[in-house]
């Protein structure tokens, strides 16, 4: 088959004078306008190319990548307001509608919204919306604890920050464990800290468990005070914020670093700070 708002590969069938019928092997075809067409091609060959409905409401292809695909999120600029709702931009020569009844809140132009690719199935038109929840799946078996997942962060609430994961699957980063600044629209790598009986994912922007990180975050502190003539200015008063800014890791991760080096008498503890006493860590 032919699939609406994914991208595929499809066969070279017939050139001609609007560009090149492409089909799927099964008897379906579609267009890939002239302006698409490679400089060199083989009838036979494979494309690479994403199908959607151009502004005539006809199936094309084009080998541009969109933003964003069928079934997943994107963090998306408003073009403009129509009658019918917002459009945005996903790179594509037409912009993707995102009707008023599939917006959260109001959208406003030129400003950007984490949206959903879905697909009207009585139409075959690809749509937007911007109720990410409504449209997000429980996480298959593949998604374990401790695995290492894209983010994209859409939405503040009372526990933490709202993420998408995967581009198409709930999680949620708990605000009392998140020691960096975090903004919607965000992306960036997390950690699957627990895996819901709902299939809901509770997500950690750290590495799961002391063996796996204490080591790194371990070797990291020890370098940091060897190239700072063996001292830092950093005690147990020391915010976490201050901790996150000036290793990358939460104030725990840090305390447990620190505690390793001082257990094998390479650290001193003193009210101004840490000192490095010698030693290979």
């Amino acid at each position: 088959m032919i699939h609406t708002g994914q991208p595929q590969d499809l066969l070279i069938l017939r050139d001609t004078g609007a560009g090149l019928f492409l089909g799927d092997g099964e008897g379906n075809d579609v267009l890939l306008p002239n302006k698409y067409v490679p400089a060199q091609f083989t009838i036979g060959d494979r494309l690479h190319v994403f199908v959607y409905r151009d502004s005539e409401d006809r199936i094309v292809a084009t080998t541009l990548v969109p933003r964003i695909q069928l079934g997943e999120c994107a963090f998306l600029p408003v073009k403009h307001i129509g009658k019918a709702g917002a459009f945005v931009d996903i790179g594509l020569e037409k912009d993707l509608l995102v009707p008023f009844r599939e917006q959260l809140h109001p959208m406003e132009a030129g400003r950007s919204y984490v949206v959903y690719m879905g697909l009207d199935n009585k139409t075959d038109r690809l749509y937007g919306s911007t109720r990410i929840e409504r449209h997000l799946l429980p996480a298959p078996p593949s998604i374990t604890k401790g695995a290492v997942v894209d983010l994209l962060v859409h939405g503040r609430g009372e526990l933490g920050w709202s993420a998408v994961v995967q581009g198409r699957y709930r999680g949620l980063v708990y605000a009392n464990e998140t020691f960096k600044p975090l903004s919607i629209g965000l992306r960036l790598t997390g950690h699957v800290k627990q895996v819901r009986e709902d299939g809901k994912l509770d997500i950690s922007l750290q590495p799961i468990g002391y063996e796996r990180y204490n080591d790194a975050n371990t070797r990291l502190l020890a370098e940091r005070l060897r190239a700072n003539n063996g001292f830092l200015p950093v005690t147990d008063k020391t915010s976490p914020e201050e901790i996150h800014r000036l290793f990358g890791i939460s104030k725990k991760a840090f305390k447990q670093a620190l505690g390793a080096l001082y257990k094998a008498r390479h650290v001193q503890l003193g009210e101004r700070g840490i000192t490095w006493t010698g030693g290979e860590d």
